[in-house]
């Protein structure tokens, strides 16, 4: 059987009742004992009580004591219920919002104390919660819009196929061919998608690796080419987990070759700072406005687009660099030269 625990509001006037009580009755008792010792020499004393007690005076002192009880209580309930005043107006505010109702804040409850300390890390709480599911709902309705794009074009196109009676061979394999094409399409949100999940999750474990080696490794793959892609690949070494740096350098370099211009540069590379691993990717790309450089980081971002279109990218690979970024605690620092392009730095402790 569970025991009941007393509430708050009872623990605290025992807490203002009792010391108030057991001050009361000692001095009432040392007022009693020194009264008794204090009576002048020669002066008659009264008889002494029988053994049972009922000739000694308890009737009054034992009124006396019931007071002080009562108001001490009475004293105690009212104190602990101003103190908690605060409490119960932040417990019904925040009760009443909820994941649709977060615009709602606590205010100013008056004062400086702690009440007010913890209305405001509460409005703070709330704040980012709020912040948190607008995000999500907006990742939720671009991610769906992503995914039902290609499908309703490739329903169209085995529609199309299937009404025509004078269809080809030709005709019908070129459909399958855009089929198929929109379906890799739709493979290759879904691989962003759980590479994004994997960063966002955060690092399970981490081993000894070397940046240095991990990009060459990646650019073997991305960069066929040494004129695609100009590398500096000094030692970096760091305890790290290396399937996400992977998914964090292939972005990177992904970006770099897919936002630049005809015949530009892309410069990577890797090198050591104060005992920190560190990975700068620039390119030669468009002009980015500064204000744009935070938002690009955000998923289904474009530089000239709210959200993006097919055949250029999903606008997520550098919101999982963020993602994968930040589960490893590293420092991502993005600017835009005036002459074009990004340069991003991702600095690990």
């Amino acid at each position: 059987m569970t025991r009941r625990r007393l509430t708050l509001r009872t623990q605290l006037t025992l807490l203002y009742a009792v010391p108030f009580t057991l001050t009361g009755t000692l001095l009432v008792t040392v007022s009693l004992l020194a009264g008794r010792e204090s009576v002048p020499a020669g002066t008659p004393v009264p008889p002494r009580p029988d053994p049972a007690g009922t000739d000694f005076p308890l009737g009054p002192w034992s009124v006396l004591m019931a007071i002080l009880v009562l108001v001490s209580l009475v004293l105690g309930r009212l104190v602990a219920d101003r103190f908690l005043r605060p409490v119960r107006a932040i417990t019904t505010t925040a009760r009443d919002i909820s994941a649709n109702d977060l615009h709602r804040r606590l205010g100013d409850i008056g004062g400086s104390d702690e009440f007010a300390q913890l209305a405001a890390t509460l409005d703070d709480l709330f704040q980012r919660l709020e912040t948190a599911f607008a995000a999500q709902r907006q990742f939720i309705a671009n991610a769906s819009h992503e995914l039902r794009t290609p499908l309703t074009a490739e329903r169209a196109l085995l529609q199309v196929a299937l009404a025509d009676p004078d269809i080809t061979i030709g005709s019908l394999q070129e459909a399958c061919r855009e089929v198929l094409q929109l379906g890799a399409a739709q493979e290759r949100l879904l691989e962003a998608l759980f590479a994004l999940a994997g960063g966002e999750q955060g690092v399970e474990s981490r081993h000894p690796c070397d940046l240095a080696e991990l990009t060459r490794g990646v650019l073997a793959t991305r960069a066929p080419d040494d004129r695609t892609v100009e590398a500096r690949l000094d030692p970096a070494p760091l305890s790290a987990d290396p399937r996400l740096l992977r998914s964090l350098i292939a972005n990177l370099v992904d970006n770099a070759v897919r936002h630049n211009v005809p015949g530009g540069r892309v410069e990577v590379t890797t090198s050591t700072a104060g005992g920190a691993a560190r990975l700068v990717v620039r390119n030669s790309g468009p002009v980015v406005p500064p204000d744009d450089v935070d938002r690009l980081f955000q998923p289904f971002q474009q530089l000239h687009r709210q959200r993006t279109g097919h055949g250029d990218g999903h606008g997520l690979g550098l919101a999982i660099v963020r993602a994968i970024a930040t589960a490893h605690h590293a420092a991502l620092v993005a600017t835009a030269p005036p002459t074009g392009g990004l340069d991003i730095t991702v600095t690990f402790p």
